[in-house]
């Protein structure tokens, strides 16, 4: 279960770094690659596609953290008492 929880934190650091990659690409470009000049509303568009585009791995994320989580929780050693 260790392995899981490294490998999680590993592929959100990824996810992290793309997504901020991604955001300072699109709010310091000044042109696109069709020419287009880009105005403080594209560029805000662009960041909402952005956004989107993002949601998926987002929630697959959340429930690989929900699994880890239970599945912990269920290894812990249980206390029996002798009676």
């Amino acid at each position: 279960m260790k392995l899981s929880w490294i490998l999680w934190w590993i592929l959100n650091a990824f996810w992290l770094v793309i997504f901020i990659a991604g955001t300072i690409f699109v709010w310091t470009r000044s042109v696109d690659d069709a020419g287009i000049t880009q105005t403080y509303d594209a560029k805000l568009a662009a960041f909402i596609v952005l956004v989107i585009a993002f949601l998926f791995p987002f929630i697959v994320q959340i429930i690989w953290m929900i699994i880890n989580i239970i599945v912990s929780k269920n290894k812990q050693p249980r206390k029996y008492v002798n009676h």
